[in-house]
């Protein structure tokens, strides 16, 4: 081997020593150094598109406020009446009647009561009504079709005893109702001959002009114009009826049983009045 060749391996031995040397010096520097974690790149840095601006919305109208629906308000349920049977209403009409009560008398009739029920003495309602003068009683009896020639046991009917106790209030209210005029009581007599006897001038009149006859002879034989003598006491409603009877047609010639004529009833009795309006209508 030549010089060269010996030279030529120790730079050879030495480059490759020193390289060496140098890749553990590295190799060292590097397990002294920790490791550090990969960036994670940005949202923003991993967009390639750039984003557009939102549009900002046009202003919407405001939508009118609705009205508020009123609630309605419940109606009250009605309270359930109770059933009132013919018979207890028809008690309940004649208590009301006893009791001078009109208001139950009114919801007695309501509950279908009979106007026709007899109490004591056979009376219906309204003639137990009219025998008391108890007139809004009688007004609602009529008003709801109550009979005014239904009699009791005596037969009166409350047209007969309105007339003849001059009970105007109920009479007028009775005349309403289209009652039997020519109608008698217990006597045979119409309503006019007790009006007459008792002197009851208004009554005596509305009696005339509903038609009521006026030479009626019931069975004492007696005529309205024998009874206001006979029966009368010559005062002055008297005189008036007597006046009102001549007026309406009483015959005066027309005698009682006994035949004695009515002029000489009022003379023989001294009712002086009597015998000059007698003389007066001849």
């Amino acid at each position: 081997m030549t010089d060269r060749d010996t030279t030529l391996r120790r730079i050879r031995a030495g480059t490759l020593a020193a390289g060496l040397a140098a890749a553990i010096t590295v190799a060292s520097a590097c397990s002294t150094v920790p490791s550090q974690p990969a960036a994670v790149p940005t949202t923003q840095e991993s967009t390639a598109m750039p984003t557009e601006p939102t549009p900002t919305p046009a202003p919407s109208t405001p939508s009118p406020t609705p009205s508020p629906t009123p609630t309605p308000t419940p109606k009250p349920t009605p309270t359930p009446k109770p059933t009132v049977s013919r018979e207890q209403a028809t008690q309940a009409l004649l208590r009301a009647v006893r009791e001078d009560d009109p208001a139950a008398a009114k919801r007695a009739i309501a509950d279908g009561a009979d106007l026709e029920a007899r109490s004591d003495g056979g009376r219906t309602p309204l003639v137990a009504a009219t025998k008391a003068n108890r007139v809004e009683l009688a007004r609602l009896l009529l008003d709801a079709g109550a009979d005014p020639d239904a009699k009791d046991d005596i037969q009166d009917s409350a047209f007969l005893y309105a007339g003849a106790e001059g009970l105007n209030e109920i009479l007028e209210l009775i005349l309403e109702h289209d009652p039997d005029v020519k109608s008698t009581n217990r006597y045979g007599g119409t309503a006019l001959i007790p009006a007459s006897e008792h002197g009851h001038v208004e009554t005596v009149r509305m009696l005339i002009a509903a038609g009521v006859p006026v030479n009626h002879v019931n069975k004492l034989n007696w005529t309205a114009l024998h009874e206001a003598i006979v029966l009368g006491n010559g005062s002055d409603d008297h005189v008036e009826v007597v006046r009102l009877l001549l007026a309406a047609g009483a015959d005066p010639s027309i005698p009682d049983g006994d035949g004695v004529p009515p002029r000489r009833l009022a003379a023989d009795r001294g009712f002086t009045k009597i015998v000059e309006a007698i003389d007066a209508a001849s």
